[in-house]
């Protein structure tokens, strides 16, 4: 087949869309499909790269400068008399292609695809359907957003956050309802979109996935311990991601410090860059627990899976995951998880299984759980077997299989 993958955000870029959209094109080249990625440059300027035997089109794109673009390291806010100011702007903004229409035409009308798989309700995404639809190319939606995704960052007063959540609920359905098949990661995410609401198209739950090949349990090298500034005595926790306000992180390190009080010699590893980066490194500061908390920035290929064997649990506070692929990573490498009981995280974090579901902002939860698991050998080996059984659910050559078969049924129906 030839199918083109539209999407917002894209490799190198480090978040859960950008990482699934990357590994789909790649299976599906890899698999002898004929596959183009169609996303927003990262230089502005329109251009066409072969990635991995991915034919990537990098459509203009204007600089959002209110947002980090994800790839570079984040700069320290500067002083004044001492003082950190507030970051408004960012250098290397986040990157959006605004009017792609006739880019889109162009580089559509030259490949010609059988259908197109479009993940992110942005002007690419809107414009490629659009296209698809006045050319009878078959469409498949993933949405991967819920409303709560996007207001929960903008700290929106909750009598206003109910019905604009509404209103971006009524958005993506009509968006899914021009495709021939819409996806979501999980099946709780079908149900928090569309309760109560039919799209008269077919909907599954496919998991994003994860290469299982790249992620195995065991203790990470010596020397990556060394680099790290750890031992392997410590027992650890693990927390990998953007670092974002939306994230809660803080929830995690307030949580961390109470750990502390019971087990001393604990350690907490954050490996991720974003905008709350040096807010959360003062307040590590501030609680006198910067000994036992290690800021590893932003890390990838080998190395990430090195840090995920740094670990004896994995922890976020994060209450909008649709599903959470870091989850899914830690999983994959026997870690026990600790999230809060919120989004679709509770198909991967399974409470009193593989881990512990705490509630939503209770920090006492979190370092209760935290403790447990940490103090624990025989529940981390309890737990650890588990996680990898689950892990096998979202092997990732398994979602590759159901998205071809559902190409293939677009198709015919398209044909018939």
């Amino acid at each position: 087949m030839k199918i083109v993958i539209a999407t917002a955000v894209y490799y190198p870029q480090i978040n859960g869309v950008a990482v699934f959209s990357h590994n789909l094109a790649v299976g599906l080249a890899r698999r002898g499909h004929k596959v183009m990625v169609i996303c927003p440059s990262q230089t502005g300027k329109n251009y066409t790269r072969l990635i991995d035997g991915v034919k990537t089109v990098y459509l203009r794109s204007v600089d959002v400068k209110v947002y980090p673009d994800q790839i570079h390291k984040i700069p320290e806010k500067k002083k004044v008399a001492g003082v950190r100011l507030p970051r408004l702007f960012y250098r290397k903004g986040f990157r959006v292609s605004v009017f792609p229409q006739f880019e889109i035409k162009k580089a559509l009308s030259e490949f010609m695809p059988d259908v197109v798989h479009v993940q992110v309700s942005d002007p690419i995404g809107l414009s490629v359907v659009s296209y698809a639809r006045k050319n009878n190319i078959s469409v498949v939606t993933t949405e991967h957003n819920q409303p709560e995704v996007l207001t929960e960052p903008l700290h929106i007063p909750g009598v206003v956050r109910k019905p604009v959540n509404a209103l971006l609920s009524a958005y993506f359905r009509n968006r899914q309802s021009k495709s021939d098949f819409v996806t979501m990661p999980t099946e709780q995410a079908i149900y928090n979109l569309l309760s109560r609401h039919e799209l008269n198209i077919p909907v599954a739950a496919v998991s994003n996935g994860v290469d299982l090949s790249n992620f195995k349990p065991g203790k990470a090298p010596e020397e990556f311990y060394q680099e790290c500034k750890l031992d392997k005595v410590s027992p650890t926790a693990v927390y990998v991601g953007r670092i974002d306000p939306e994230k809660k992180l803080e929830l995690v390190i307030r949580a961390f410090r109470e750990v502390l009080e019971t087990i001393p010699e604990a350690k907490l590893v954050i490996a991720g860059d974003g905008v709350d980066r040096a807010r959360l490194e003062k307040l590590v500061l501030d609680l006198g627990i910067s000994d036992s908390v290690r800021f590893l920035g932003r890390v990838s290929g080998d190395k990430l899976y090195k840090v995920y064997n740094l670990g004896d649990v994995f922890v976020t506070a994060s209450e909008i995951e649709t599903q959470g692929i870091v989850l899914i990573e830690a999983a994959a490498s026997g870690l026990p998880l600790i999230a809060v009981d919120r989004g679709a995280v509770s198909e991967v974090c399974r409470n009193n299984e593989n881990g512990f579901l705490c509630s939503p902002g209770k920090v006492s939860e979190i370092a209760e759980a935290m403790t447990k698991i940490l103090s624990d050998k025989k529940l981390q080996e309890k737990f650890s077997k588990r996680s990898l059984e689950i892990a096998k659910e979202h092997d990732f050559e398994k979602t590759l299989d159901k998205f071809i078969n559902i190409y293939n049924r677009v198709l015919d129906n398209n044909i018939k």
